[in-house]
């Protein structure tokens, strides 16, 4: 059984930073891809980030590509996202999902058979 445990979302102004994370169990963690979504009320789930299974191979989506840095501790079985400068437009909650694929770099949601039951981020103006 595959667990996925999302943490660090909350509520910051526009401008400011938030760490997520993601803590994985019940696989082996370091053999898969791993990537983070996110969804605004109304509006489908969207990429985020992706990174390899080793860690050596990341992609962004345009929208946060020089604000957030994905990577991930094998040994710790976690997967994190950093994210700065955060805009209001950022609003949403977020998703970590573990692929059945290693590579790099998977960004459509079938790409991804396991998720996290996601993490609010807020962004006030």
């Amino acid at each position: 059984q595959v667990q996925l445990v999302e943490s660090g979302g909350g509520l910051v102004q526009a401008g400011g930073s938030l760490r997520l994370s993601c803590a994985a169990s019940g696989r082996t963690f370091s053999r898969y891809a791993m990537a983070w979504f996110r969804q605004a009320p109304g509006k489908e789930r969207e990429f985020v980030a992706t990174i390899s299974s080793s860690g050596k191979s990341t992609s962004y989506a345009d929208s946060v590509k020089g604000r957030f840095t994905i990577s991930r501790d094998n040994a710790k079985n976690t997967l994190s996202l950093q994210m700065n400068n955060l805009r209001p437009e950022d609003t949403a909650v977020f998703y970590c999902g573990l692929s059945t694929w290693s590579g790099c770099c998977y960004r459509t949601l079938g790409d991804y058979a396991y998720w996290g039951q996601g993490t609010q981020v807020t962004v006030s103006p």
